[in-house]
């Protein structure tokens, strides 16, 4: 059977406790088991035991240098699922001075931000299969500034994302 889909990521961060209060209250992510310099957290959302594993090398640790002088992971990617959780997401990562973007990638939303180790992410809404028309499609040529509230008006605030039929609530 092939690959299905990413189960967790594990990240390297100087301070557990500082990692974890940051992605609880980012993301709301809550641990599910923790020990001495290690925990693991589940996303509000999801059905894997654990979503993201951290674990603490300590304050001398200096600052990752992938994609700038080593090879590398760029980043994570988590999905919501309507516009109006990524719009709520982004107001609290502004409010945490995480926030170092926002792209409209036509066929994805995407916010990116930095957790307290500089590590960025992105949080993301899909456009559903049923709304993709060749336009969408076609955009993906290229990246726009993220207009959330042109998006809200054109999906729907609560319309849910993903690979699925589109639901607006």
């Amino acid at each position: 059977m092939p690959v299905q889909r990413l189960n967790h990521a594990v990240l390297f961060v100087r301070d557990v406790e500082r990692s974890v209060a940051f992605y609880a209250e980012a993301l709301g992510f809550r641990v599910v088991m923790n020990m001495p310099g290690a925990a693991f957290l589940q996303a509000s959302g999801s059905s894997n035991d654990h979503d993201l594993g951290l674990f603490e090398i300590g304050a001398q640790a200096g600052p990752s240098g992938a994609g700038r002088s080593t090879v590398g992971l760029y980043h994570l990617a988590w999905e919501v699922d309507t516009l109006e959780e990524l719009e709520r997401i982004a107001l609290k990562l502004g409010e945490l001075n995480a926030l170092v973007g926002a792209s409209d990638h036509s066929t994805t939303k995407a916010l990116y931000a930095k957790d307290p180790d500089g590590l960025e992410f992105e949080v993301s809404w899909l456009v559903p299969a049923d709304l993709l028309t060749e336009e969408v499609l076609q955009g993906r040529s290229g990246i726009k500034p993220l207009d959330l509230a042109r998006e809200k008006e054109r999906y729907g605030a609560r319309t849910r994302g993903g690979l699925g039929v589109s639901i607006p609530a």
